[in-house]
């Protein structure tokens, strides 16, 4: 098991001083990010928090899941592995309107 965490459902005012504050009962915590949209600044409801064993780790899912903090109950599970590549949709990276070539002045399908 990894010592990576997701953390689902914060409230939306949490900083990344008090995630790790609420972890740190748990073990050691190596780092703790809250994730902002960078258009609003304001946090994305969810955050990684990366505890220095597997042990530590599990203990947190166990004692923080399910929990309440500031009104939501957070979700605690292990992450997962960040996929090397990036994602092209099921449109192959094409906007999700276009037709393989047939134009919007072909009328449609014939």
């Amino acid at each position: 098991m990894t010592s990576k965490l997701y953390v689902g459902s914060l409230p939306y005012s949490i900083e990344n001083n008090e995630l790790e504050a609420l972890f740190a009962a748990c073990g050691e915590v190596k780092s703790a990010k809250v994730i902002m949209d960078p258009a609003t600044g304001q946090s994305k409801g969810f955050g990684f928090v990366e505890m220095s064993s597997a042990e530590e780790a599990k203990a947190a899912i166990t004692t923080l899941n399910g929990t309440s903090h500031g009104g939501r109950s957070i979700v605690v599970s292990e992450a997962k592995p960040e996929s090397k590549g990036g994602s092209r949709g099921a449109a192959g990276g094409r906007g999700g309107n276009e037709r393989g070539g047939r134009g919007s002045s072909g009328g449609g399908w014939r």
